[in-house]
């Protein structure tokens, strides 16, 4: 992943604009992109700061604290689908998800949900790590 921009730059690009320039230009004359211009003069305005904001990198899942309670699920109910998975965790943890992040949980935990065209709905299944 990269890094955030130098804050040398940052205070280059405010200084243009309380100059005259709309942020827009000073982001092109300093070869960055243009939301990022407009983004680092609305903070400025905002808070007084040029610095980088500190969310970076990945956040964790809030599904990984309830994985003991999802695997128990999927054990216990091998055909449930990821709808029905979404649904529960919004009315037994009141954990409002969308499908893809219920998806991408049993993904990181080796867990396949596969339809077969002939019967529809197959089982769950548990890949073997690596694989």
């Amino acid at each position: 992943m990269s890094g955030a921009y130098s804050e040398d730059l940052r205070v280059r690009l405010i200084r243009t604009v309380r100059g005259g320039i709309s942020a827009r230009g000073a982001a092109r004359m300093f070869h960055v992109s243009e939301s990022s211009g407009v983004k680092w003069v609305q903070r400025w305005r905002r808070t007084g700061s040029v610095k980088a904001s500190e969310t970076r990198g990945h956040r964790r899942s809030p599904l990984d604290e309830h994985a003991a309670w999802l695997l128990g699920l999927i054990d216990a109910q091998p055909d449930v689908t990821l709808d029905e998975i979404r649904l529960r965790l919004l009315q037994e943890k009141a954990l409002s998800v969308g499908i893809g992040s219920v998806w991408r949980f049993f993904d990181r935990h080796g867990v396949s949900f596969k339809k077969k065209p002939t019967r529809g709905r197959a089982r769950s299944r548990r890949r073997a790590k690596g694989s």
